[in-house]
């Protein structure tokens, strides 16, 4: 054997020795397993140090998704997945996981209904790794508009309800026949009754406050399409204690929910009301499936220095940003796709981009409008970072026949910020005057008779 072969023989050696068992056998290692579970569909991640190639098949009666992973050690890791499936999950029943092959892991997930998976790979980016994503989405899409018109009818037949109950309640009193008061003597007194005793006169029923709507006419549903940012994969920005972008403003957003439901004519859809991940161009169509009369994508600054404080209300801009900060800012927020993790392959990606390019001159002068009113309430709640409705290339604003602001209600990144944003009592003071803002908006632009159509 030459010296050469022997040299070569060695280092080949000294490599392998270098290796751990687990990447002689198997070549991957699960990370971390994750699972996000929502109504309108549930996302299986699995986090990996190297990538992972899956395939995938079903099985029928009863409805089973079997996937097999190549190149995989069943491990402890890898196992907890069983655990992370929850009994509420909308999709997925339960979880088996074996070693199929001797290189082969073989996932199969119990079914409550038969769903329209989607299986894709993600690169490592931010602090995540190699991922591999299972989103189970159900077959029949759900109509959004249909379903905010039972419940908003629900909700009006369950309060005239409540009013009906109290008004028999009322009258019911009104119509038992007093009772007399047994007489009795005054001590010292014989004779003299005791004096009567007071009868209290049942108090009618309380009358529906005053809604600060009060210009303009609407005689239809008025649909407010509320964005919480980020969610599931994506937490947003993170506070120097933890605090997560995506939980705060989901927070504020479902408070800012039962505020405007509760106002008449009106219904809020929420682009996410879980955590969970929603595609930024998801979110527009959203929008436009329910004919949104506007959106609002609500969210909490962060930023290189943690001295940054203040709220700011952004629109979409139709050419270069107002300040350089306001196309950073437009910049991290439209990163979220990769991050959150998007399907690249889905084939209606590419039409909903064109769509996104689409937007009109008129909805961005109605957006600075919505963007104005709202500035004006929340500028009373706490300091703002601009003192004016900033614009930039905000993808999730581009929906074209939709007025549509983002609001970054505190720098996260601001320790003092951060710890207004978990108050209970800042939150209700945001969401009262997003409230009022939105209320405003409408008061002076009545929405008009809903014609268009939406794709």
């Amino acid at each position: 054997m030459s010296a050469d072969r022997r040299k070569a023989l060695r280092t080949m050696g000294a490599l392998v020795l270098g290796l751990s068992a687990r990447h002689l056998a198997f070549g991957a290692s699960i990370v971390a397993v994750r699972v996000w579970p929502a109504d309108e569909y549930t996302r299986v991640t699995l986090e990996s140090d190297t990538p992972l190639a899956a395939r995938h098949s079903f099985a029928e009666n009863p409805d089973r998704l079997i996937i097999d992973i190549d190149g995989l050690e069943l491990s402890p890791a890898l196992r907890d997945l069983v655990s992370k499936v929850k009994s509420d999950d909308p999709y997925i029943a339960g979880v088996r996981i074996g070693q199929y092959q001797p290189r082969v892991v073989r996932l199969v997930l119990d079914l409550k209904e038969a769903v329209a998976p989607q299986v894709f790979t993600l690169a490592p980016v931010a602090a995540y790794r190699n991922r591999l994503v299972f989103d189970l989405y159900p077959k029949q899409e759900r109509d959004p508009l249909l379903a905010l018109i039972r419940d908003k009818e629900a909700a009006e037949q369950q309060a005239a309800q409540a009013v009906s109950d109290a008004l028999g309640d009322f009258i019911g009193r009104m119509d038992k026949p007093a009772v007399a008061a047994k007489p009795a003597s005054a001590p010292g007194r014989p004779g003299l009754p005791a004096s009567a005793p007071e009868v209290q006169t049942p108090k009618p029923p309380p009358a529906v406050p005053p809604q600060p709507m009060t210009q303009g006419r609407v005689d239809r549903l008025i649909v407010v399409a509320l964005d919480p940012g980020h969610g599931g994969e994506d937490p947003g920005a993170v506070g120097p204690s933890g605090l997560k972008e995506k939980d705060v403003v989901l927070a504020v957003a479902l408070q800012l929910r039962d505020k405007l439901n509760a106002l008449p004519n009106m219904r809020v859809m929420m682009t996410r009301d879980a955590d969970f991940f929603v595609p930024l161009h998801e979110r527009v169509r959203k929008a436009r499936r329910v004919q949104a009369d506007l959106f609002v994508s609500i969210h909490a600054d962060a930023f290189f220095t943690p001295k940054a404080r203040g709220a700011s209300v952004f629109a979409l801009s139709d050419g270069a940003a107002t300040s350089t900060a306001a196309r950073w800012m437009a910049d991290r927020e439209n990163a979220a796709d990769m991050v959150g993790g998007v399907n690249v392959a889905v084939k209606d990606a590419t039409v909903l981009r064109a769509l996104l390019d689409m937007s009109t001159a008129a909805q961005i002068k109605d957006s600075l409008k919505l963007g104005g009113e709202v500035l004006g309430q929340i500028s009373k709640v706490g300091r703002m970072h601009k003192g004016q409705v900033e614009q930039a290339g905000f993808a999730v604003l581009k929906a074209p026949d939709v007025p549509s602001i983002l609001v970054e209600t505190a720098f996260i990144s601001n320790p003092e910020e951060e710890a207004k944003l978990r108050d209970p009592e800042f939150q209700q003071r945001l969401v009262e005057a997003l409230a009022i803002g939105i209320s405003r908006y409408f008061a002076k632009n009545p929405p008009l008779a809903r014609h268009r159509t939406v794709s």
